[in-house]
């Protein structure tokens, strides 16, 4: 008996032995996984193509662009051999994020992306404008005229690469070029004083010298006159004798070289995923059309009015009494569409930013061809952020799309998610900080239109109408993005589908056409994104019943960051498990 005691003691002590040794090993390769990776990650940041205090407009170079894919391939290589599954949930994030970007970065020089560096309403030049900032310091000013400088060699190597992208049958459709003067004409002055780039120095803060103050003036005067005006004279002359008479006839980016590859390509990056194909997108963009419109049916019963659809959305273009009758006016109930949200925010978030921002109108120098409202980041500690409202054309922006755009753009939509993204902890690289996802981003800013109604920020009929109209909108971007560069549609074809389901002016219909034909993919991103956050959320409604918190739901889709929607669907599953 002692004998068998002693036997089952020493199979006991080998168990926990093995046990030990088990976990030991396990903290080993972890603890080897997790600091190869980190130091993968510091390597990749740290990597640049140029001093960027030199040039603070960075470089734009073929054989630069060759370098970075050829850097970010080496980079894959190495992540390749990393334990992926003895890494923690926020390292095995990191891990599969930083192969997503360095995939990207092959990707964009596989298909040429940098020989196309333009858009209807973005693109190199239309870039500059966001870089006008107040100056709050010295620093400040300094950079800024670093900047103006640095405006010359960043539009000559623009020039290069766009006139190598016409040889190679790379450029955007002329069709998107109508009115583009606008664009680069706002800028040719004969006054300096009169240019948008001098404005920051109109307002200098009064901490700087008297000596300071007209040292910087003087320095301006000068960038501005020798710089900045005469490159964007340069630019006009490119454009309107160059580029937009040799520029391709069709729209569609799958006749172009490789384009529908290419196309497949930008699906893939633009869901996160490989899992559908443009015919899926276009008919799931169907689906949701047909499902909106019998919504937007429901409300046109509901006021009372007698005539059909289209006379329905023919009153929302003209009557009056949907639009401000100046841009202070819009400006004004933008501003209180967006208080009355922040007071909500509470019951629905655990976590709120930091960073405060601001609601101002887009710059006059890019309004024509912008689209009703937009979301800008902070670009140093001293900044907010911006919700930029378009008062360009007022008989083109309804009021009662107002709510919707607010929550989208601000808060509870970008401004939320893209600060607190900025803010994460010290567990979360940096990279991952500045990293943005169209699908996940977009998706989000999408979702909150809908999370409005419990925000109470409907507050009238037309406005509910105003977020399906949005809502259609998005859906009609999956056919009419797929029916454009896979399918041969027509502009007039786009436009007439648009003006048909979506309540949306017909200027901002002929803007977002343009947006769609030269930016390929990306405008299927807001509907797929937002779909698989509802889809989450339906579902841990369902599973977990009375269980169910919206704040936890919240925490869960923001607090790891941007992410892919796989990872997202991941976290959700596993939130639900874990609650149940």
């Amino acid at each position: 008996m002692m004998q068998i005691m002693k036997q089952g003691a020493l199979h006991y002590v080998r168990i926990v032995l093995i046990a030990v040794l088990l976990t030991v090993a396990k903290g080993t390769a972890q603890g080897t996984s997790a600091t190869q990776l980190q130091a993968l990650i510091k390597e990749v940041s740290a990597f640049s193509l140029y001093d960027y205090t030199e040039y603070p407009l960075g470089r734009h170079k073929a054989e630069l662009e060759k370098k970075d894919a050829d850097f970010a391939r080496a980079q894959l290589k190495k992540l390749e051999k990393i334990e992926f599954s003895s890494l923690t949930e926020t390292q095995q994030i990191s891990h599969e994020l930083l192969r997503f970007r360095l995939q990207n970065r092959v990707d964009e020089y596989t298909y040429r992306m940098y020989l196309n560096p333009i858009q209807a309403d973005q693109g190199f030049h239309l870039n500059l404008n966001y870089r006008i900032k107040p100056i709050l310091s010295h620093k400040d000013a300094v950079h800024y005229l670093n900047v103006l400088n640095a405006v010359p060699t960043f539009v000559d190597e623009h020039l290069v690469l766009l006139r190598e992208g016409i040889k190679k049958g790379i450029s955007q459709p002329q069709v998107i070029f109508k009115g583009y003067e606008s664009t680069y004409d706002v800028h040719i002055v004969d006054d300096f004083a009169k240019s948008a780039f001098y404005e920051p120095f109109t307002k200098l803060p009064a901490s700087l010298s008297q000596t300071q103050s007209d040292s910087i003036l003087t320095a301006a005067q000068i960038a501005i006159e020798k710089n900045v005006v005469p490159s964007f004279k340069k630019i006009k002359t490119f454009f309107e004798t160059e580029y937009i008479p040799q520029t391709r006839k069709d729209l569609g980016v799958s006749e172009t070289p490789n384009g529908r590859e290419f196309y497949q390509n930008r699906i893939n990056y633009y869901t996160t995923t490989t899992e559908y194909t443009a015919d899926d997108i276009h008919n799931i963009g169907l689906e949701e059309v047909a499902r909106i419109k019998s919504e937007m049916l429901k409300i046109i019963e509901n006021v009372g009015f007698k005539g059909s659809f289209d006379e329905f959305l023919d009153f929302l273009r003209t009557d009056p009494q949907f639009y401000a009758k100046t841009g202070k006016e819009l400006l004004m109930n933008a501003r209180d569409i967006a208080k009355r949200i922040d007071a909500e925010l509470p019951k629905f978030f655990k976590t709120l930013p930091r960073r405060p921002y601001g609601v101002i109108k887009v710059p006059d120098a890019i309004a024509p061809k912008y689209t009703g409202g937009r979301y800008s980041g902070p670009s140093s500690d001293t900044q907010p952020g911006f919700y930029l409202v378009n008062t360009y054309k007022l008989d083109s922006r309804p009021l009662y799309t107002l709510p919707s755009l607010t929550a989208h753009e601000a808060v509870p939509g970008h401004h939320l998610q893209g600060s607190l993204n900025r803010e994460l902890g010290d567990s979360i690289p940096q990279f991952r900080k500045n990293t943005y996802l169209s699908a996940y981003g977009e998706g989000w800013a999408l979702y909150t239109e809908f999370l409005g109604n419990e925000l109470g920020i409907y507050t009238t009929p037309y406005e509910e109408f105003g977020k399906y109209t949005y809502e259609m909108w998005r859906a009609c971007r999956l056919v009419v993005d797929t029916g454009i560069h896979a399918k041969g549609w027509s502009r007039d074809q786009v436009v007439a589908f648009m003006l048909e389901n979506t309540a949306l002016s017909e200027h901002e219909v002929n803007t977002e056409t343009d947006r769609y034909i030269a930016w390929p993919g990306q405008a299927i991103s807001y509907k797929m994104g937002e779909i698989k956050i509802r889809e989450l959320r339906t579902k841990a409604e369902k599973e977990l019943g009375a269980k169910f918190d919206i704040r936890d739901f919240h925490e869960i889709i923001l607090e790891q960051g941007t992410v892919t929607l796989p990872i997202l669907e991941k976290r959700v599953n596993a939130y639900i498990q874990k609650t149940k």
